[in-house]
Parts: structure tokens; sequence; C-alpha cells
């Protein structure tokens, strides 16, 4: 054994972040455009992406909870978010 040797340092994993989940959904790997359609645009094809999306209720409840107003998240509009925070849904 050297004495004074250097020791290697390995820091320790940062722990996770609550918003890891983003890197995994699937629209971080498509256009975004079709997550925020022009007024009367179509939504049929965010919402099928969302249906294979393993984080599709972490991204609805980022949504829910910042109250976001524009575009598909965890597979609804904002109109059908706005139903399922008063209960319609």
């Amino acid at each position: 054994m050297v004495p004074d040797a250097p020791v290697a340092f390995e820091p320790e994993p940062l722990p996770p972040t609550a918003d890891q989940w983003q890197d995994r959904a699937l629209c971080a790997q498509t256009d975004p455009e079709a997550f925020f359609p022009e007024k009367g645009g179509s939504t049929r094809e965010a919402k099928k992406i969302c249906l294979g999306c393993e984080v599709r209720h972490e991204c609805l409840e980022y949504a829910l909870a910042h109250d976001e107003r524009f575009g598909i998240w965890g597979g609804l509009s904002e109109r059908e978010r706005r139903r399922l925070k008063r209960g319609i849904i």
C-alpha cells in the first residue's frame, strides 16, 4: 500500500427529479406540433401516441397540477382536462 495515494472518488448518483418522466415520454421523440394543433386542428395523432406512452399518467398529473391550458397532455385536450377536474369525465 502506498501512503498518501489518491483515492478514487465516485460521486453519489443524483436523486431522481419529479420531471424525469419527460425524458421517457414518446412525445419527446415526436413533432411537438402534433400536440399543440391550431384551433380546430386534429388531435387524433397526438392522442394515438399518448395511448402507447409509458408515462401517460405522469404527464396528465403534471398538466392538471400545473393548469396546462394548451395542447394534449396525458392523452387529453384542455377541454377534456377541464371536464376531468370538474368530475364530468
